[in-house]
């Protein structure tokens, strides 16, 4: 490819005009009159002279009864002429009502009708015309053909597009340059690229519309770098590229992202003067930005004088692609103050920049645009709405939405299952696909890749299978994408073993499979076999990046590696140009704090090149809560204070370390201040399954149906295990007798939880729990006794990680 469009190649703003100029049909009337006589007062007539001067189905309405009243109706030039401005302004109805009529029918009338068919009418419409103009024997002519094929390429209709290939080789056009050209594009839009290619390759002689042809069908079927070859063959057989080449080729470079072939064929553009042309700067403006480098994009942008909406489009779409919403509203707003009416494009790129900025406000404005610009029964802009009151935490207004649509497309529910599995509702997440399901729509890996996920939050195992089912049978298992997500899930679900059985059969991983079986390995406490797993990737041929080391370094934290983990930490920079970000300093601080190393981790903050944020101090805060730190904690805390005022979590955390001390006078004050602010602890909530349907258990509640029957096993249970050892641990609870401690110990929900597993499942079966918030230390212990005197295996997953619990050992030895 270095030979692409050299400097070699001269190319004069003289000789670019005269490659691109078309010779110009004669006017119709001098058709005619090779035909018919007709007289010259005909074409000096006032009503000739306005027929063509018309430019609206309006005027033409206007201007026939002038024709009419002059008696020129019936003259061939007028109706001719009243036939192809009736298919001009769409409307091929009144065309055939002038065409029917007449008794004496030219060829030429035919074949303008059969244009206003083919440009107006269903390909059906047209074909049939056309079988009629041979029963009338009408003999063909090559644009016949050509209109003809343009539709079937434009509605892909293969086998219809094969039959008038036919029909043209019948009627002697095999050799027609024009006509073959015309096949070409048909089987390249058919996407049979093959076969427009040997159509190509066996036309006697190529001009410059031929090689645009073929490059523009390699390059919309996706086969980039054979068409940026034929370029140079191009060039070889003489033909210098035109701006309808570089416009068709521009694309290919972007596919491929070669920067430097974008350059090249840049500098060609300004030397042959087509730089100019709006349609080949918003195609340079185009491919810089999808080459990563919307700042020459930009440049380009600003240098266009005239502007289309194609061209503010683009500028748009390249920022939003490049992550950066905010110039992309920018630009968006200037389009609008320029008052350039947008189009459904434009919106959608609007759209898209407001989802990622999380901005409802300007999105709610670009919805009340939308709607103004009657957009609002346009689809894929109903589909990106979606999308964006999604991504900014209001799936009620997108589900508004989805629900109002009359036409839902793969699309639609595609976006509207991610939508509620982004927000958190795993529930409508997987409702709305069993909905999609009954509903005949097949899904696609899109599909699957949104719905893994919510199953996966919910961390049962039954419907893991049953979706991994489902990938099988629709043939998606091969897709790295899709099982990549099952490979997360199933780590999620506690199947942690059929993860990895699932990442060995893979034949390709992306890094995000690694990071995937990695996390997965963390947050079951299997540090090490998630460094084991870390050297294999580095050994391979996928490079880790910065989310690969976040995994690892919590892996290591779970698992007391410390030393490990900061050898990491240091690599990522040293050995892989990784900078480090506020996630991966938190992660070190949770590190040593874990292992107890709280001095290092406070002085790890302290020497930060960068301001501590709220991730790095909650997780000091959390470290010195496990480890009984007062004074580090109220340090951390303090800081957590100031940089999110309304978390009351980090209040309840600085509140158990003074518990912890029993130093409740200022356990009193914590809590003084949260009732004035305002402030409330998240609530402890526990799920579990069973026959499909998914009980959810708070603290304290005793709103399910089972309550009064769980609570009245949980205090058996509990003189179980405290004649097997338990032992209540009741430090932090204050103000109360130490009955009622035990009692609000007993109502946690992971106990409730775990009880109602107990009470209504088999001997032997695992219970699995998934809990939003940490175990606290004393449901910890208490449930390694349950899993010694039940026998029962436990599973419960946490906000942070995984606790297997079996014969009263727990999978994280304590550590966690």
């Amino acid at each position: 490819m270095s030979t692409m469009l050299t400097p070699t190649i001269s190319f004069t703003k003289t000789s670019a005009a005269h490659i691109s100029q078309k010779p110009s049909p004669p006017p119709i009337h001098h058709e005619l009159s090779q035909r018919i006589h007709i007289p010259s007062h005909v074409y000096k007539h006032p009503a000739a002279i306005l027929l063509e001067l018309c430019t609206s189905m309006k005027e033409l309405r206007r201007i026939i009864p002038l024709v009419i009243k002059n008696g020129l109706y019936d003259e061939p030039l007028f109706q001719t002429k009243l036939v192809s401005l009736f298919c001009n302004y769409g409307s091929v109805a009144d065309a055939a009502r002038v065409f029917e009529p007449i008794e004496d029918k030219l060829d030429v009338l035919y074949h303008t009708l059969l244009k206003g068919y083919a440009k107006n009418s269903s390909l059906d419409e047209a074909l049939s015309f056309f079988c009629r103009m041979k029963r009338d024997d009408v003999k063909p002519i090559v644009y016949n053909f050509t209109y003809l094929l343009k539709v079937c390429g434009d509605s892909a209709n293969l086998r219809r597009g094969k039959e008038i290939h036919g029909q043209l080789v019948a009627n002697g056009f095999a050799s027609n340059v024009f006509a073959m050209t015309g096949v070409v594009n048909m089987y390249a839009k058919c996407r049979q690229i093959g076969e427009a290619y040997k159509m190509f390759d066996r036309l006697p002689h190529r001009d410059l519309v031929s090689w645009n042809t073929i490059i523009s069908g390699y390059a919309q079927n996706c086969w980039a770098v054979p068409a940026l070859e034929l370029v140079l063959c191009m060039q070889e057989e003489g033909h210098r590229p035109d701006s309808i080449t570089l416009v068709t080729v521009l694309p290919a470079v972007a596919d491929v992202g070669s920067l430097r072939i974008g350059k090249s064929i840049h500098g060609y553009a300004v030397r042959a003067g087509f730089d100019c042309l709006v349609n080949v700067s918003t195609a340079l403006l185009d491919m810089y930005s999808k080459c990563n480098s919307v700042k020459t994009a930009r440049v380009i942008f600003d240098r266009i004088e005239k502007r289309t909406v194609v061209t503010w489009n683009s500028m748009i779409d390249g920022y939003v692609e490049n992550e950066n919403p905010k110039e992309a509203i920018a630009v968006f707003e200037n389009m609008l103050d320029e008052q350039v009416e947008p189009t459904n494009v434009t919106i959608m790129g609007a759209l898209h920049a407001c989802a990622d900025l999380g901005d409802l406000e300007r999105g709610m404005f670009v919805h009340k645009l939308l709607t103004r610009l009657k957009l609002d029964s346009n689809v894929p802009v109903m589909n990106s709405l979606i999308s964006m009151y999604s991504k900014c935490k209001r799936v009620d207004l997108a589900a508004e939405i989805f629900n109002n649509l009359r036409q839902k497309t793969l699309v639609s529910w595609n976006a509207m299952i991610l939508g509620f599995a982004q927000n958190g509702r795993v529930s409508e997440a997987l409702n709305h696909f069993c909905w999609m399901h009954s509903q005949n729509v097949k899904p696609d890996t899109f599909t699957m890749v949104s719905v893994i996920p919510a199953l996966a939050e919910l961390s049962v195992t039954r419907q893991a299978k049953w979706i991994h089912g489902l990938v099988i049978r629709s043939c998606m298992d091969k897709n790295i994408y899709v099982m990549t997500a099952l490979v997360d899930m199933y780590a999620k679900c506690g199947a942690v073993d059929t993860a990895r059985k699932l990442f060995d059969m893979m034949e390709d991983r992306h890094v995000i499979t690694w990071n995937a079986m990695i996390d997965g390995y963390g947050t079951h406490g299997l540090g090490w076999s998630a460094v084991e797993l870390f050297k294999a990737m580095q050994k391979g041929m996928v490079r880790p990046n910065d989310i690969t080391f976040l995994c690892i370094l919590s892996a290591c934290s779970h698992s007391g590696l410390a030393d490990e983990g900061l050898q990491y930490f240091n690599s990522m920079k040293q050995d892989y140009g990784i900078e480090p970000t506020m996630d991966h300093y938190g992660s070190v601080v949770d590190l040593l704090g874990r292992a107890g190393r709280l001095k290092e981790a406070w002085n790890f903050i302290q020497k930060m090149p960068i301001e501590p944020g709220i991730t790095v101090f909650g997780a000091m805060l959390g470290a010195c809560k496990i480890h009984k730190n007062v004074e580090l904690g109220e340090m951390a805390a303090n800081k957590l204070f100031e940089l999110d005022p309304q978390e009351g979590g980090y209040h309840v955390l600085l509140a158990n370390i003074y518990a912890t001390a029993s130093m409740w006078s200022r356990v009193a004050e914590v809590r003084k201040i949260m009732a004035k602010e305002g402030l409330q602890k998240t609530p402890g909530c526990s799920l579990v399954e069973l026959r499909n349907e998914v009980h959810s258990f708070y603290s304290g509640s005793t709103e399910h149906p089972q309550s009064k029957r769980i609570y009245a096993f949980l205090e058996t249970l509990v003189d179980e295990i405290k004649a097997a050892g338990y032992v209540p641990d009741t430090h932090s609870i204050h103000d109360v007798e130490d009955d009622v401690k035990e009692q609000l110990l007993n109502s946690h929900s992971e106990r409730l939880a775990i009880a109602f597993g107990l009470l209504n499942t088999s001997p032997g079966t695992t219970i699995h729990i998934r809990k939003n918030l940490r175990v606290c230390g004393d449901c910890h212990n208490a449930t390694k006794y349950i899993s010694l005197v039940t026998g029962r295996e436990i599973i419960v997953r946490d906000m942070q990680r995984f606790h297997h619990f079996k014969n009263g050992a727990c999978s994280c030895g304590d550590y966690w």
